[in-house]
């Protein structure tokens, strides 16, 4: 099992999914012996995991049943363990389109954190580009390095324990990108440009505060990067449901559209959006956005090397 390559088959030592539904769901480690509690009984993982296929419908000892999923950074950004403030699918996938990541790309990162844009990062990379990640928290690298190996990237990322405001990220004129979430970027921007190559490259960073943003752009524009942008992602789910509005009374009018031929009776027969007809109401559905949703999570500066 890979967090960069599929696998059909459950082995022991994998990082699998529990998919009770879609707001409810956990990882478990695939381990021969061991056994694992769900509202719906016990799953036991020599019989009921290993040598199943990903995606198997697994029968609980209640009766009850749970989806085994393959580990995706999506899955992964929605169940991993925090340590740190993560960044979620909305704004990633807004990363990794803007720094043009893609396979073969080399990217540096700071911070690591809880390990959440890695994932997807190491994803888009693979299989022959690389992530060189800098925490400054010892703990927090040193777990990041476990996890990496457990999910079977390993080879795919670096892991530095250092402060990247004073030690830069290790490297040199080799990075294609590279990402910035740390609470002071601006004294990074000179140590990103010398990890940057030299044709050029690709920088982001992510601030909560509209502050850091424009000390981080003073920074980059100090420091001679070009297309400086910021922007911010608000994401805002609709539900559909179906909703009734009573027929208006039109008076005479009405009586003569029955005068024409015109049998209300009939659009319950052709399908259309208006079946399901009650007495005095018509019935359609209809996008009504939540009442509530996610609202600002920080902003995204990014700008490009000048090659000047």
């Amino acid at each position: 099992m890979s967090f960069a390559e599929y696998g059909d088959t459950i082995k022991d030592g994998d990082t699998a999914i529990v998919f009770l539904g879609h707001e409810s769901m956990f990882p478990v480690k695939v381990q021969h012996g061991t056994v694992t509690q769900t509202k719906y009984g016990v799953i036991r993982h020599s019989t009921d995991l290993i040598g199943k296929k990903y995606g198997s419908k697994v029968t609980c000892s209640k009766g009850g049943w749970v989806f085994i999923l393959h580990p995706t950074p999506e899955l992964w950004t929605m169940n991993l363990p925090h340590r740190t403030q993560i960044l979620y699918s909305t704004d990633i996938s807004i990363i990794t389109m803007m720094l043009e990541l893609k396979p073969g790309s080399i990217v540096c990162e700071s911070g690591t954190g809880s390990g959440s844009l890695s994932h997807a990062v190491i994803r888009t990379v693979a299989p022959t580009g690389h992530l060189y990640t800098v925490e400054f928290h010892q703990q927090r690298a040193e777990k990041a390095r476990e996890e990496f190996r457990e999910h079977g990237v390993e080879h795919l990322v670096t892991v530095t324990n250092q402060d990247v405001c004073r030690n830069g990220f290790g490297v040199s004129n080799i990075a294609d990108a590279v990402f910035l979430d740390i609470p002071s970027p601006w004294e990074a921007i000179g140590h990103a440009k010398s990890a940057l190559k030299a044709e050029g490259g690709r920088i982001c960073s992510f601030s909560p505060c509209i502050e850091q943003v424009q000390r981080t752009c003073l920074a980059m524009e100090e420091y001679g990067f070009t297309e400086i942008n910021t922007l911010e992602i608000l994401l805002r789910v609709y539900n559909v449901r179906t909703i009734s509005l009573q027929i208006p009374d039109l008076g005479k009018a009405a009586e003569d559209n029955s005068s024409t031929g015109f049998d209300s009776s009939n659009l319950s027969n052709q399908g259309s959006p208006c079946s399901n007809l009650q007495q005095g109401a018509v019935q359609f559905k209809s996008g009504v956005p939540l009442r509530e949703m996610v609202g600002h999570t920080g902003y995204l500066t990014f700008a490009t090397k000048s090659l000047f």
